[in-house]
């Protein structure tokens, strides 16, 4: 118990550093809400990785060596990534690795999309496939957006 509380207090001192920053340039409330937003997403589905591998193993793509044990490692990566954001010492570097990662784990949504493989409750559409493969370019650039290692497309113009 007190572990979480020290990493919430962590997490929040870490905003709020990044919001005290905001006058020399550093990070707006936007910045930071995006990166407790990232975090709310990778660490809930980086926990669904490991609790149940199996329902995922269906869309990884054949030519991955030991598909189940790579769930769990990605899974594991994306609870890594969204504490590392939280926490002002790593959030640089996790927002690097993550965008990494997102590049990396986009052949498994191609392979899902275009083998219409079935999970459910995922449905086998293009309605769904097409914005979620579109969607991979925003995860790689978002945790890299949040940190402000690019400012694209919202930098100003010289």
């Amino acid at each position: 118990m007190a572990r979480r509380m020290s990493i919430t207090r962590e997490a929040y001192g870490g905003a709020m550093e990044l919001e005290r920053r905001r006058s020399g340039g550093g990070f707006s409330m936007a910045r930071v809400a995006l990166l407790l937003l990232l975090a709310a997403v990778y660490v809930p589905f980086g926990i669904f990785h490991l609790v149940s591998p199996d329902s995922l193993l269906p869309i990884m793509p054949p030519a991955v060596p030991f598909p189940r044990a790579v769930i769990l490692f990605t899974g594991a990566c994306e609870i890594a990534g969204g504490i590392g954001l939280l926490l002002a010492r790593t959030r640089r570097a996790a927002a690097i690795l993550l965008s990494i990662y997102a590049v990396c784990v986009w052949p498994a949504n191609i392979w899902q999309a275009v083998a219409h493989i079935h999970t459910p409750p995922i449905p086998d559409s293009w309605w769904y496939h097409g914005p979620r493969l579109a969607f991979q370019l925003v995860f790689i650039w978002w945790p890299l957006f949040a940190v402000e290692l690019i400012d694209w497309p919202f930098a100003k113009r010289r």
